[in-house]
């Protein structure tokens, strides 16, 4: 059996829904990344993503958005229960538990960074001009980040990867 390549994403979220501090506030700084409601996304989060893969946590839709520390995936892709759940915020009255239509992964903060690493930095620097992050009209909430992306964000925030 092959052993499997750990990968890296970037995992936007809205510091305002789920910030950086929210997930160190968790049991254990793990949680369910929940309510990712676009379907290139949820292909990531059902098929790619697996146990031990990277994610910079980026905060989006702020003043100033930026990668704001590190995390580890602890469970790959499972269906998003919200999705079912009339009373939840990310409810999709259209999915159906026999057939789920949204998935999810169980993320766990590793580190908040002391220094934030800022859209306009990863947009100047070499090597992360081809970043998906750095693309124009990029909005996607789940990105891959190639190994030598991640080492470039570890260098930036002044957290060199040892």
């Amino acid at each position: 059996m092959k052993a499997k390549t750990k990968r890296y994403w970037l995992f936007k979220s809205e510091p305002s829904g789920f910030s950086i501090e929210d997930l160190k506030a968790c049991p254990n700084k793990t949680e369910p990344w929940d309510g990712v409601r676009n379907y290139q996304a949820r292909n990531f989060l059902r098929d790619d993503i697996q146990v031990g893969d990277g994610v910079l946590f980026y905060h989006s839709r702020i003043p100033e958005p930026a990668v704001v520390g590190a995390c580890i995936v602890t469970k790959s892709g499972y269906p998003d229960t919200t999705a079912f759940d009339p009373k939840a915020k990310h409810y999709d009255p259209k999915s159906d538990s026999s057939a789920p239509r949204w998935f999810l992964v169980d993320v766990k903060l590793k580190k908040i960074f002391k220094r934030v690493v800022t859209l306009n930095e990863i947009k100047e620097s070499a090597g992360l001009e081809t970043m998906v992050v750095a693309q124009k009209g990029s909005r996607l909430s789940i990105q891959p980040v190639t190994e030598a992306e991640w080492k470039i964000i570890h260098d930036l925030a002044g957290d060199a990867i040892k």
